[in-house]
């Protein structure tokens, strides 16, 4: 399983379509990992959230990897991800913040 974790303001979109985002980003973790994802959707509630003293409308999605990621891949991976996110929920490019990480050493 690939980790997900979504935190996104309440009442955007991505609640009106997490069943289609839920879709798109387990296609894009088999496409790029090899493995589903596990998405943990935790809603930011209103005004709880703001980004320059206005109540913020951005989503942060962070995705664990499954291996060591060279920096061309990262980056290659969080354009695509980042294209899919702002598709699927109308948003903009400065409404996400995405990290894909690699995975923890142990």
């Amino acid at each position: 399983m690939i980790n997900c974790s979504c935190l996104v303001q309440e009442g955007q979109s991505p609640d009106l379509k997490k069943t289609e985002i839920q879709a798109a980003i387990q296609e894009f973790t088999v496409r790029s990992f090899g493995l589903e994802a596990r998405i943990v959707w935790t809603p930011v509630a209103a005004g709880n959230g703001f980004t320059a003293g206005k109540p913020s409308t951005s989503s942060v999605v962070s995705i664990t990897s499954n291996e060591k990621l060279s920096p061309a891949r990262r980056q290659s991976l969080l354009q695509e991800f980042v294209a899919l996110w702002t598709t699927e929920t109308g948003s903009t490019i400065d409404e996400i913040v995405a990290v894909i990480t690699d995975p923890a050493e142990t």
